[in-house]
C-alpha cells in the first residue's frame, strides 16, 4: 500500500464533499436489474439502485437521546405478516454516505430474505437533522446506532430479541462501539470496516508521526478561533476526488469510482465534514471494548484486495467469542458497498438466521 500524506487520508476517508452538477447520470455497472438511467434516478430522489419488486420501502424517522431527527428507509419484505414478531437488521452507511447509497443495497437484499431493515442518514447529514451541518462526532454517531434501535424495538412487528446490526465501512466501527454499551443488539456484522477513530489518530496503517499530528490539531485549534468569531463554517477536503489522473494513488481513486462517479455518487453524499470533527476522533477510541460484546457474535467480512482489510483482521483478533472472519476472494474496499455480485449476502442471512433465532 503506498504511503498518503496524512491530510490526503484525512480528505479520503471522509468519504464525501459537494457533489458537482457535472454528474448526470446515475447509473451503476453491477446487476442491470438494479440499475437507474437518470430520468429515473431523479424521479426516486437520486437512489442509486433500483428498488426489488420483493419488498417495500418507506421514509420514516426517529430522535436520538440529543433530539436530534433522524431520516430513515424501512424496508420489509411484501409478503411480511405485520401480525408476527421478525428478527431486524439496523444498516450504517459507510462515512460520508446515505441511505440512498449502498446501505440501502444491504437493506433490500435483507429484507428480501424475510428481515425488517432499517437504513439512515447519520445525524448533520444527509437528510436527518442537526446544525452546523456536516459535523462528524464518534459519539454522535454511535448514538445514532441506538437511537435506531429505540425505533426498531419499538415496531410491533419486531421482535426486540432479535435485532441485529450490519456496519458498512466507517459504520462498522460505529457499530461495534454501539454494541459495546448497548446489550439490545443481538448480532453484529461488518463489511470493509473503517476504525475511523484510529485512523484519524495513527494515520492509515500507522503513517502519522506525532509532528503531523500535533500540528493537525494546531490548525484545528485556530480555525475554532476563527469560527468563533463568525468566520465560516470550514470543511475537510473532500473525501472522494472529483478528477482523478496517473499520479492519483489507489485508495483515492478507489473512492473517486464509486463517490464521485454515476456508481454511487448522491448529493447528499458530500465525503466532507467540518474541520473541527476531526479532533474528537484523535480523543476517542471506539474499540477499548471489543472484548465485551462476547458472548454476542461478530462476522467481519473484508475483501483480498481491500486497503481496509487489515483493520478487519485487526479488530477480529481483538474480539471475542463467537466471531468469524470472512474474506470475499476479489473484493475491494467499495466492492463491498454495492456491487450484488461481491457482497455476500448468503453468508449475512446465514449468520443472522444462526444468532437471530
Amino acid at each position: 500500500m503506498n504511503k498518503i500524506p496524512f491530510i490526503a487520508i484525512a480528505s479520503l476517508l471522509l468519504v464525501t464533499g459537494k457533489a458537482r452538477a457535472q454528474k448526470n447520470a446515475l447509473t451503476h455497472d453491477l446487476d442491470s436489474k438494479q440499475t437507474l438511467d437518470t430520468k429515473e434516478a431523479v424521479a426516486t430522489d437520486h437512489y442509486t439502485f433500483r428498488l426489488s419488486d420483493k419488498v417495500t420501502r418507506q421514509r420514516v424517522s426517529f430522535h436520538t437521546r440529543y433530539g436530534i431527527m433522524i431520516s430513515a428507509d424501512l424496508y420489509l419484505p411484501k409478503t411480511i405478516d405485520t401480525t408476527k414478531r421478525h428478527a431486524a437488521l439496523i444498516v450504517g452507511a459507510p462515512y460520508g454516505g446515505v441511505k440512498e447509497q449502498g446501505s440501502g443495497i444491504y437493506a433490500q437484499n435483507m429484507a428480501a430474505r424475510g428481515y425488517v431493515a432499517l437504513t439512515f442518514d447519520p445525524s448533520y447529514n444527509g437528510y436527518s437533522g442537526g446544525e452546523p451541518r456536516h459535523i462528524s462526532s464518534p459519539d454522535v454517531f454511535v448514538e445514532d446506532f441506538s437511537a435506531a434501535v429505540d425505533y426498531i424495538g419499538t415496531r410491533s412487528f419486531v421482535d426486540r430479541n432479535k435485532i441485529g446490526i450490519i456496519g458498512i465501512c466507517g459504520s462498522g466501527g460505529f457499530a461495534l462501539s454501539a454494541a459495546q454499551v448497548d446489550r439490545r443488539i443481538k448480532a453484529i456484522a461488518t463489511s470493509a470496516m473503517y476504525d475511523i477513530a484510529r485512523v484519524k489518530r495513527e494515520g492509515f496503517a500507522g503513517s502519522l508521526t506525532e509532528e503531523a499530528r500535533n500540528k493537525y490539531l494546531d490548525e484545528i485549534g485556530e480555525q475554532r478561533w476563527r469560527e468563533y468569531e463568525g468566520a465560516p463554517v470550514k470543511l475537510t477536503p473532500r473525501g472522494a476526488p472529483l478528477t482523478v489522473d496517473a499520479g492519483t494513488d489507489s485508495i483515492s481513486h478507489e473512492f473517486y469510482e464509486y463517490y464521485s462517479q454515476p456508481r454511487g455518487w448522491h448529493p447528499n453524499s458530500i465525503t466532507q465534514f467540518t474541520e473541527v470533527s476531526e479532533a474528537s476522533f484523535m480523543n476517542f477510541s471506539l474499540l477499548s471494548y471489543i472484548g465485551s460484546i462476547s458472548p454476542r457474535p461478530i462476522l467481519f467480512i473484508t475483501g483480498t484486495r481491500a486497503h481496509s482489510r487489515y483493520m478487519s483482521e485487526d479488530a477480529y483478533k481483538l474480539a471475542g467469542e463467537p466471531k468469524e472472519l470472512y474474506v470475499v476472494q476479489g473484493a475491494r474496499h467499495i466492492d463491498l458497498y454495492n456491487d450484488v455480485h461481491m457482497i455476500p449476502f448468503d453468508k449475512l442471512d446465514s449468520f443472522f438466521k444462526q444468532y437471530l433465532r
